[in-house]
């Protein structure tokens, strides 16, 4: 497919609906982002505890064009100096991935203008680049969200090779888990992280599965059991409502501090193991305050150039998918008969 017409700056439209935002950006080669639309499915799937992939999918369908048409008229565009069309074809929910595969192909073939897929987990990366306003490759990669724990070698924006990750659940789905053992609700990672305030997190020694190993994996399976077992012993019913009191305080602030030990602990794993020095860590649970506070502490001590993103590109968004701006710049663009890649990493 040719390329679009010839503008002073390359305009990039971006699609995310990999999980439950519907998400739309507009952003030029030079990284500036023109507007970024992030519709919230929450009322979808709060009643249920949790996203619900079939009711996602749904809410993509009804939120998706009035996003598109939200994110041209923030970003005063019109649509004929649209020079690109980009898209997170993986990984992700199957259902929910097809909603915006499908329409970054029609807006792709309509305009006459370039398709470009991008992985969803490499743009949690690239968030790090973004926000940096500067190159951080090569460096150690960390994703951390509610459907990915996972370590990388960033050789470049895109070639980022798989280091280790969780063998169950990952880091932001065991937040999800216990706050809902706990009574807390759903979204669980700013609902843990606020009743963690005011408890101890040394009140109780959780597991931290593969700390003293030398493996870059994760495993969050466990402790999660473990926080069950603190609520109602083996062989006791689970009560129907956790009282908010010291013990439940001290549960999720425990807890949370389980989790980021293991999380940073293998970062610096991986720096070691690679012998870089740089590390960049995106995903939603980086909006932690308590994960951000121990990563920066940490890489200082071991003089390692750490990376965040701005918290409004930590959760899903479409943004982030200026990604894609590498691969324009090199003039690598996909077929119109690019599939969905729900579990490629």
């Amino acid at each position: 497919m040719k390329a679009g017409p010839k503008l002073k700056q390359a305009n990039i439209i971006a699609i995310e609906t990999s999980c439950d935002e519907t998400s739309v950006a507009i952003f030029n080669d030079k990284l500036e982002v023109l507007s970024s639309v992030v519709a919230s499915q929450f009322k979808w799937h709060e009643r249920f505890g949790g996203v619900v992939p079939e009711v996602a999918a749904r809410a993509h369908m009804e939120l998706l064009n009035k996003s598109i048409l939200q994110a041209l008229q923030d970003a005063e565009l019109p649509i004929s100096q649209i020079s690109a069309v980009a898209v997170h074809n993986g990984p992700g929910l199957a259902g929910a991935l097809l909603v915006g595969l499908s329409a970054a192909k029609m807006i792709a073939l309509g305009l006459n203008v370039p398709l470009i897929a991008v992985n969803h987990v490499h743009s949690h990366i690239y968030a790090c680049r973004m926000s940096a306003g500067k190159d951080i490759f090569p460096c150690v990669g960390l994703v951390v969200s509610g459907g990915h724990s996972i370590l990388f070698d960033c050789k470049t924006a895109l070639e980022m090779n798989r280091l280790g990750g969780t063998i169950d659940d990952a880091a932001g789905e065991a937040f999800d888990k216990v706050a809902a053992l706990l009574g807390l609700g759903f979204p669980g990672g700013p609902a843990v992280e606020r009743e963690a305030i005011g408890g101890d997190p040394h009140a109780y020694a959780y597991p931290k599965s593969f700390f003293y190993e030398d493996r870059l994996d994760f495993s969050f399976s466990g402790l999660k059991t473990a926080v069950l077992y603190t609520i109602a012993p083996p062989g006791q019913a689970r009560p129907a409502v956790v009282e908010a009191n010291k013990k439940r305080a001290d549960i999720a602030a425990s807890f949370q501090k389980a989790v980021v030990d293991v999380l940073v602990s293998k970062a610096l794993q991986a720096l070691q193991k690679t012998g870089l020095k740089r590390l960049a860590v995106g995903g939603g649970v980086v909006a932690n305050q308590t994960l951000r506070q121990k990563l920066l502490e940490e890489t200082k001590l071991n003089g390692i150039e750490l990376y965040l993103p701005e918290k409004n590109l930590c959760t899903d968004n479409a943004a982030m998918a200026a990604l894609s701006v590498e691969a324009w710049k090199q003039n690598i663009f996909t077929s119109l008969d690019v599939d969905i890649r729900p579990t490629v990493f």
